[in-house]
């Protein structure tokens, strides 16, 4: 670094988030911890760091980020059981949707399978990484301004503070996203842009919840390997998390002509009873059946997305994990390419100045921004193929069963150690 360059991190989290909220900034934060020229604020409207009581979900290229930022230890000890790189299930998918026993159709397999966490615990590993001093609590941003390279930000106590860089990292309703693309708008006299202020509801309800593996037989699919048990219009994920000892359980059931449309509440979750969970899935095969009865008090949620954004920087404001690319969570993917984010930001920031942060930041947009929303669309066409709505022929399983593994194709290539060397290429050939 040329000269010392000051971050904020605006990372809010709270229930509404439907995936990944705080995980990209907590980990811009401990990844920039290395970099003693860099001082970093975190913003958190609420009272302290906290995660919802959830399964997270994690792929070999995800690891490797946290392998390189020295975490992968801390890591090991919380998932589901320590990565070794071996070929391991992705996905078990069957066709569930009928009374009788069901039937696999498609087995995903790759190296290091689906590496699984409870997100509480994934989200205290960042925390507790976390250097001192850095984190304040109780500050809700505003809005914020841009005066010749300074950044202000304006909060909700009355209070205010300046930074070289803004680093939009609130989630899916993002506060950040929603002044920049109106700013934007406003500049440009493009109004087009303001539909990217908003996500949109993906026309899916979800519920979800979590058993202890005591609650279900020695021998249910969903204690050793990650199960996808598909119907029309519906899907069922559950896999092990806390070293095995919780099975989480999410359920789908979608309206795909609703993707987009205005949905009915302000409300994205809330409790609903059993017998509505169900009634939903009444009929389905046994196993899934027995699953969906342990899971007593059932929260309900609406799945929204973004629409891919046509850029993440505005001047020295920069939109990382879901204010930049909120994906419906059909690959599991938010938390994933939430650390990606860090990983390649964090390392265009080591080497930038104040003179040079516009290029890092168009550096990170040029390679991030393709690659994420490339993933928010394959994460959404993912859902409506589990669901057999994707226009392959509903039983021609030797057609739909390749084509749902090729949408993992983005899981190995390009590695993301490639890409943060393609970003520090950019850069260095943006530098005059």
């Amino acid at each position: 670094m040329a000269s010392c360059l000051t971050t904020c991190l605006r990372c809010p989290l709270n229930g509404d988030n439907v995936s990944g909220g705080g995980i990209s900034g907590l980990c811009l934060a401990v990844a920039l911890a290395r970099c003693s020229d860099i001082k970093v604020d975190v913003y958190e409207a609420t009272d302290r760091f906290k995660e919802i009581g959830a399964g997270v979900m994690i792929w070999a290229r995800t690891w490797a980020c946290l392998s390189s930022l020295g975490l992968a230890a801390t890591f090991s000890k919380i998932a589901h059981a320590p990565p070794d790189g071996s070929i391991a299930t992705g996905f078990d998918f069957r066709r569930s949707d009928q009374p009788n026993e069901g039937f696999r159709f498609r087995l995903v397999q790759m190296p290091y399978g689906c590496i699984r966490f409870y997100r509480v615990d994934f989200l205290d590993a960042f925390v507790d990484a976390l250097p001192p001093h850095v984190a304040h609590f109780g500050m809700k941003l505003v809005s914020y301004s841009q005066v010749g390279g300074e950044v202000s930000l304006k909060f909700s106590d009355g209070s205010a503070a300046t930074c070289d860089l803004l680093v939009g990292c609130d989630g899916i309703k993002s506060a950040v996203r929603a002044q920049l693309f109106r700013d934007v708008s406003e500049r440009s006299g493009n109004n087009e842009l303001l539909k990217h202020v908003n996500p949109v509801w993906t026309g899916t309800i979800a519920y979800r919840g979590l058993i202890p593996v005591e609650r279900l037989p020695t021998s249910h699919r969903s204690i050793v390997e990650p199960m996808m048990y598909c119907g029309k219009s519906k899907h069922v994920v559950s896999y092990s998390i806390s070293q095995g000892k919780v099975v989480n359980v999410v359920t789908f059931a979608s309206e795909p002509e609703n993707e987009g449309k205005a949905f009915n509440s302000e409300t994205w979750v809330t409790q609903c009873p059993q017998q509505e969970l169900l009634d939903c899935y009444a009929h389905w095969e046994p196993e899934v059946e027995q699953l969906l009865s342990q899971i007593e008090a059932p929260t309900k949620w609406a799945i929204h997305h973004l629409k891919p954004l046509p850029f993440y920087v505005d001047g020295n404001i920069v939109l990382v994990g879901d204010a930049a690319h909120a994906m419906s969570p059909h690959q599991g993917a938010g938390a994933g390419q939430a650390i990606e984010d860090a990983f390649i930001l964090a390392s265009l920031l080591e080497v930038a100045s104040k003179e040079t942060l516009p290029y890092a930041l168009e550096a990170y947009q040029c390679v991030r921004r393709p690659f994420a929303n490339h993933v928010l669309e394959g994460s959404y066409e993912s859902g409506v193929m589990y669901e057999f709505n994707s226009g392959l022929l509903t039983d021609d399983y030797e057609v739909l069963g390749p084509a749902i593994e090729k949408q993992w194709h983005w899981v190995e290539e390009p590695s993301p150690e490639a890409e943060r060397l393609r970003a520090l290429d950019c850069f260095k050939q943006m530098v005059p």
